[in-house]
C-alpha cells in the first residue's frame, strides 16, 4: 500500500484544526493509501509572540473606549486566576492530545528545519501540506516545511491551505514563490489565496472546499461525544476566537432571553467546564445546539454541515477572516447569515435545500484533484 504524509499545524489547542487534519486523513484513506501526520516540533509551531508587541497595541487601540475597558478588565483577571487558568489549559491540552491519540496516526517523531531525517522523502510516495493556516506567515514563522521543500517536487502537493492574509510581506514574498513554485499539484482554500499565487507564480490554482466538508455528517456524529456538562434543554451555542464586542454580547443575551435559549460559550475559558471539551464534544455541541453564533471559519463549516441556523460575526482582531468565510458562504449562498445581513425576526429560517448537489459537487471536484495529484489510476 503506498504512504502518504500529511504536514499541517498541529498545536492541541484548535478545534478546527484537530478536525481538518482527521478529515483529509481519512478522506486519503478512503482512496486507498496508509496515511502519516507528521509532527512538526514547537520551533516551527504557532506562537502569540509572533504578532509584535507593536501591532498588539495596535489592535487594542483600534477599539472604542468601552472595548479597550473590556480586554484590559480580562487581562487583569487572567493575571489573578493565573495559576487555575494555566491548570485549565493543561487539562485541556491533555484532552486534544487524547483526541488526537484516538484517532489521528502522528508519527512518534518531530521534525524541523534543522532536525529531517534523511530518508523522510523515501518513506512516502507523497507529501500533502494543508489544510488550515498552514501558509500563514505569522503561524509558520517563515517555514519552508509547510511548503514541502524537502521532498522531491513530483511527491509535493498542497490540499486547500490558507495564507490567513490577503498579501505576502515584501521580506517573505521571494521565499514564498520559489517555495510555491516547487509544488507539483496545487490549490487553496480561498479565493484571495488563489489570487496570491497567480500573483507570485503565475499559476492557477484551484480553490478546493475545507476537508473538513469532505466527510458526511453521520461520519462526524460517530466520533462525536457529549459534553458532561451539556444542557438539557435548548441553547444558543457561541464559538468566538477573537472575542465578542459589548454590543453584540448584549444583543445575543437579549435574544437568548427572548427565546428560552441557555447561552454556552464554548470559547470562553471563564465557563471552565465548557472550555475543557475536545473535538468531539465540539462537533455534538453543534450538531445538538438551537442556533450558533460564531466568528470562527470552522463553527461555520460544521453550523453548515449539520444544517444549523448561525450567524457570523467578523473577527475583531483579524480583519482578513472574511476572505476565508467569505469563499465559504459564497460557495454555498449562504452571504445572508453574516451578521451585517441578518433579520432577528426571522433568524431561525435558513433555507439549506440547495447545498447538498452544491456540496456534492465541491466534493466531486476536491475528490478529483486528490486522485490526479496521488495518480490513481482510475481517476476520471
Amino acid at each position: 500500500m503506498k504512504k502518504v504524509a500529511i504536514v499541517t499545524l498541529n498545536g492541541y489547542f484548535n478545534y478546527g484544526n484537530r478536525l481538518q487534519n482527521y478529515a483529509l486523513q481519512e478522506t486519503i484513506k478512503y482512496l486507498g493509501f496508509s496515511v502519516d501526520s507528521i509532527r512538526i516540533c514547537d520551533e516551527d509551531l504557532i506562537e502569540n509572540s509572533s504578532i509584535s508587541l507593536a501591532s498588539r497595541l495596535v489592535n487594542l487601540l483600534n477599539n472604542n473606549p468601552k472595548e479597550i475597558f473590556k480586554i484590559l478588565k480580562n487581562k487583569v483577571y487572567f493575571k489573578i486566576h493565573e495559576k487555575d487558568i494555566n491548570e485549565i489549559e493543561k487539562n485541556r491540552l491533555n484532552i486534544f492530545k487524547k483526541f488526537s491519540n484516538d484517532y489521528i496516526n502522528e508519527t512518534d517523531y518531530y521534525i524541523s528545519e534543522k532536525n529531517i531525517p534523511e530518508d523522510l522523502t523515501d518513506r512516502y510516495d507523497y507529501f500533502i501540506t494543508g489544510s488550515d493556516q498552514v501558509w500563514n506567515m505569522h503561524y509558520n514563522k517563515g517555514s519552508s516545511i509547510y511548503f514541502l521543500t524537502f521532498a522531491e517536487s513530483h511527491k509535493r502537493i498542497a490540499y486547500a491551505p490558507s495564507f490567513g492574509v490577503n498579501e505576502i510581506d515584501t521580506d517573505i514574498v521571494d521565499k514564498y514563490k520559489e517555495w510555491i513554485s516547487g509544488i507539483h499539484k496545487i490549490s487553496v482554500r480561498e479565493d484571495e489565496g488563489a489570487k496570491i499565487i497567480k500573483k507570485l507564480t503565475g499559476r492557477e490554482a484551484l480553490v478546493l472546499i475545507d476537508p473538513t466538508l469532505l466527510l458526511s455528517k453521520d461520519k462526524w456524529l460517530s466520533i462525536a461525544k457529549e459534553a458532561k456538562n451539556k444542557p438539557k434543554g435548548k441553547y444558543l451555542l457561541t464559538y468566538f476566537l477573537g472575542g465578542v464586542n459589548s454590543r453584540y454580547g448584549k444583543q445575543i443575551r437579549k435574544f437568548a432571553k427572548q427565546n428560552n435559549l441557555e447561552v454556552i460559550n464554548l470559547g470562553c475559558i471563564k465557563e471552565k467546564e465548557t472550555y475543557q471539551t475536545g473535538p468531539s464534544e465540539f462537533i455534538d455541541y453543534i450538531s445538538n445546539c438551537s442556533i450558533m453564533f460564531t466568528d470562527s471559519f470552522h463553527g461555520t463549516v460544521f453550523s453548515i454541515l449539520f444544517e444549523k441556523p448561525f450567524v457570523v460575526f467578523e473577527r475583531r482582531d483579524d480583519v482578513s477572516m472574511y476572505s476565508r468565510i467569505d469563499t465559504l458562504l459564497d460557495k454555498f449562498n449562504l452571504s445572508s447569515r453574516k451578521v451585517e445581513n441578518i433579520s432577528y425576526n426571522n433568524i431561525f429560517n435558513i433555507d439549506y435545500s440547495h447545498v447538498p448537489h452544491l456540496l456534492h459537487a465541491e466534493r466531486v471536484k476536491a475528490l478529483d484533484f486528490l486522485k490526479d495529484a496521488l495518480e490513481i489510476k482510475d481517476a476520471k
